[in-house]
């Protein structure tokens, strides 16, 4: 098999994790790459560190794709005096590109917070707090019978009628059409001045409203008259199926020290390694996860009345003022939600296998081959840690 360009892999990076969804703040997508060089090896790492970089050199990888912006915030020059302009330079002359996918990876499906999910042991997710569906329209559109196929097919080609793991949906009835063209009519049916009865079919579609422009101009195109007599109704919205975080529950409860310890095992070791707040032989079942800096959720994780939240980042006031609310209000008898704070790369880590894995498929689905890697290499940070020392007894 041949390998893809990077534009083409660019396009079903984009397909799994849409820049639309990502924050408004954020700085997502192609850094740095030719659009028609191939790609034969894609290395796949939490942050765009020199390390992370000579790791792509050295294994001859064409695109590097990492879960942190290496440009998030403005620059000026990309001059090879910094470090972020060295890095890239080094990049361009290795021949390597660079795509970021931030927070469109975090909330997709199969992104970071389902991997973390996965990868602690928990069943039966949805988001923590999930994001409106893609906004749909519905166009209604009266044909002539006879040509009803021809644009259910032209409207499917511009996007419109896929529902889910279904395309070309559609929904047709049948009834009588009727109009009189004015003296500077050209009719397909009927002629000047006469009123004129067509036996025509209702075609409804629904499609993303971002398309709406293509979808009204394929139907244009395909339609038999002059002038079209349709519909484009704006459709109600609703959560759907992404958003940031995942609630969960575990197969088996345990308690929050061993789910604590079960949690560490599962995810990259850091200096850090993972902290909790609560009681240890607390029970926990149901848990919500967030991976990177998750203390500004904390108002969706009451609400979602988890045992205990997985996230990193934790900053001293927020998780105190949780956990003494908690302890206030007490449920059960229990002070939950618990606490379990890991280091934020550790967090994030396990989406990488996920990613290398969608990608290998969905290239694959092209007729073209890819090879992946995941970088084993701790980005996080912290280098060391030192045990606060024991009290001494007092006598």
């Amino acid at each position: 098999m041949t390998a893809p360009r990077l534009v083409d892999v660019v396009r079903l990076l984009e397909d799994r994790y849409p820049p639309r969804t990502a924050e408004s703040w954020d700085a997502v997508g192609l850094v740095a790459g030719e659009p028609d060089q191939p790609v034969r090896r894609v290395l796949f790492a939490v942050d765009p560190t020199a390390d992370v970089v000579d790791e792509a050199v050295a294994w001859q990888a064409d695109l590097v794709v990492v879960h942190h912006p290496l440009l998030l915030r403005a620059v000026h020059s990309v001059a090879a005096t910094t470090f972020k302009g060295a890095l890239l330079h080094r990049l361009v002359r290795a021949g390597v590109g660079l795509y970021t996918a931030h927070t469109n990876a975090d909330a997709a499906t199969g992104g970071v917070a389902d991997a973390l999910a996965e990868a602690i042991g928990l069943v039966d997710t949805r988001p923590l707090q999930a994001a409106p569906a893609e906004a749909l329209d519905k166009h209604v559109v009266f044909v002539p019978v006879a040509d009803a196929e021809r644009l259910v097919d032209a409207l499917a080609a511009a996007g419109a009628g896929a529902i889910g793991d279904y395309t070309r949906c559609a929904w047709t009835s049948t009834g009588e059409g009727t109009f009189t063209p004015g003296p500077s009519a050209q009719p397909t049916v009927g002629r000047a001045g006469e009123a004129a009865t067509v036996v025509e079919a209702r075609v409804e579609m629904v499609a993303p409203r971002r398309l709406r422009g293509a979808v009204v101009a394929a139907m244009r195109a395909a339609h038999p008259y002059e002038e079209p007599a349709f519909d484009v109704l704006e459709l109600a919205s609703w959560p759907g199926g992404t958003g940031i975080g995942r609630v969960g529950r575990l197969a088996v409860p345990t308690t929050l020290e061993d789910f604590a310890a079960a949690v560490a095992a599962a995810t990259p070791a850091t200096a850090q390694g993972v902290r909790f707040a609560g009681d240890p032989a607390g029970r926990v079942e149901r848990v919500a996860v967030v991976g990177g800096s998750g203390d500004s959720l904390f108002d969706a994780v009451r609400a979602a009345g988890v045992d205990a939240y997985v996230t990193a980042d934790l900053r001293h006031h927020p998780a105190s003022e949780l956990r003494e609310r908690a302890e206030f209000e007490g449920r059960d008898g229990q002070a939950r939600p618990y606490l379990v704070d890991l280091a934020h790369f550790a967090s994030e880590w396990p989406w990488l296998a996920h990613a290398a894995r969608a990608l290998e498929s969905d290239v694959a689905g092209t007729g073209t081959t890819v090879e992946t890697r995941v970088s084993t290499l701790r980005t996080d940070p912290w280098t060391g840690r030192v045990a606060s020392p024991e009290p001494t007894p007092t006598t």
